[in-house]
């Protein structure tokens, strides 16, 4: 599976550029480890194609926002051959800051 489509990368492109915690944008992309931990709430992407910013958990039970890069996420080899996977039924229902604010009090993404 495709981690990003043509309409994906247009809604993370469009998205304007945060500079600090507010996280207004919505994440129009929510990536997640099928064999385990790890989910990522993508807001934004940077021109180079590859680094993306968002809400990132790795089941440490302290999600923070940060950058991540899609090339390494493609190349993650997970048990069973599987890769890391993109929920196709994910709809934003709250901006990048609100499920930040909730992912902290809960330690981990709620979505």
């Amino acid at each position: 599976m495709k981690l990003m489509t043509k309409e994906i990368l247009g809604k993370l492109k469009s998205n304007p550029r945060i500079t600090d915690d507010n996280g207004l944008n919505k994440p129009w992309l929510k990536l997640f480890n099928p064999t385990g931990s790890g989910t990522w709430l993508i807001s934004e992407i940077e021109d180079d194609g590859d680094t993306m910013f968002g809400l990132c958990d790795l089941g440490h039970g302290s999600p923070e926002l940060g950058y991540v890069s899609l090339k390494e996420l493609e190349s993650l080899k997970l048990p069973f051959g599987l890769s890391i996977e993109r929920d196709i039924s994910f709809t934003p229902d709250k901006s990048l800051g609100e499920y930040a604010d909730e992912a902290r009090s809960n330690r981990y993404i709620i979505s």
